[in-house]
């Protein structure tokens, strides 16, 4: 497997799949549907082409935003993409990747809504709600 191709799956094992990485990143959103949703910031690597997945029947979807679908295990519920289906964006989590080495940690979005209670020592890109609506949505339309 390239370093761009990496392997992954859910906790139980139901859902496996083979994901190509734009690069070789990942990055933590603060959102607070994120952080709800997986109990701290969401960190995630980004797809350049949808992942090829075995055990699609048990993926559940829920759209979380107008613009934001989050995919997990319907058997144990890990956390395993979130994607954007009309502007072509597919994410997964870093944690579901069988081998995330090779990693560097680059950005952090919705750091604007990011509690005072953690931080990250490493430095990286910062994006804040309104940048990150505006790649999605565009200017003017959120």
């Amino acid at each position: 497997m390239s370093a761009s191709k990496r392997s992954g799956r859910c906790l139980c094992g139901a859902v496996t799949f083979e994901i190509v990485l734009k690069s070789a990143h990942f990055d933590a959103c603060h959102c607070g549907m994120c952080r709800r949703w997986g109990g701290g910031p969401g960190l995630a690597v980004e797809a350049s082409s949808p992942p090829e997945i075995s055990g699609a029947e048990h993926l559940v979807s829920f759209k979380s935003s107008d613009w934001g679908v989050r995919e997990f295990c319907g058997k144990c519920g890990s956390h395993l993409f979130w994607r954007s289906p009309e502007h072509g964006f597919c994410s997964t989590f870093y944690g579901a990747l069988d081998d995330a080495d090779g990693l560097a940690f680059e950005k952090q979005i919705f750091i604007d809504h990011k509690p005072e209670s953690y931080s990250f020592a490493e430095p990286t890109e910062m994006m804040t709600e309104a940048e990150v609506v505006a790649l999605f949505v565009g200017e003017g339309d959120g």
